[in-house]
């Protein structure tokens, strides 16, 4: 019985020692920029889409997600010096009702925003990511009480700012 042990104990100390461990590659190890990129810009984004503010939010998300995920990266906002730029761009911006009431008014709507995201290394001139077509959705609820309205539109699209800026960094991060 020793003997079958320590034969097991042997065969599986062999498979840790021969590269095995390699196999597994842990999540949130950085490997999705150059080692070389130190500085990333992240210019205003640009909108076509004519929605006010939108493009400002979303360019404070990713501004504020790459600040509090890539601590090793200096984020600037012009691309002057930058090693690596980001550019963005509102593609289209659209809400419909989705719920509508029985007085035959809509309660609950659904924004839809398409986004254009690309990263370019400035240092070799190359696209490190290039992605046109984000497409992020979210809800925001009226008010039935016209005494209690609060446009929920404003929050509605700082939240779905906020989820595309985590969507987009960790991809750039992580390397997916």
């Amino acid at each position: 019985m020793k003997n079958k042990f320590r034969f097991i104990l042997g065969g599986l100390l062999l498979l840790a020692a021969s590269g095995y461990t390699e196999c597994y590659k842990p999540v949130g190890s950085g490997d999705g920029l150059p080692k070389h990129i130190k500085t990333l810009a992240i210019p205003p984004f640009q909108n076509p889409s004519l929605r006010f503010k939108v493009e400002q939010r979303f360019t404070s998300a990713m501004i504020d997600e790459a600040l509090r995920r890539a601590r090793s990266l200096n984020v600037v906002s012009t691309p002057e010096g930058a090693d690596a730029v980001m550019l963005g761009s509102i593609k289209n911006f659209a809400f419909r009702p989705v719920l509508i009431d029985d007085l035959g008014r809509a309660r609950l709507f659904e924004v839809i925003i398409v986004v254009g995201v690309t990263v370019r290394d400035q240092t070799k001139n190359k696209i490190i990511f290039d992605n046109q077509n984000y497409v992020f959705r979210g809800e925001y609820e009226i008010s039935g009480d016209p005494k209690t309205f609060f446009s929920e539109e404003g929050p509605a699209v700082d939240r779905i700012a906020r989820d595309f800026a985590k969507s987009v960094i960790s991809t750039i991060l992580e390397g997916f």
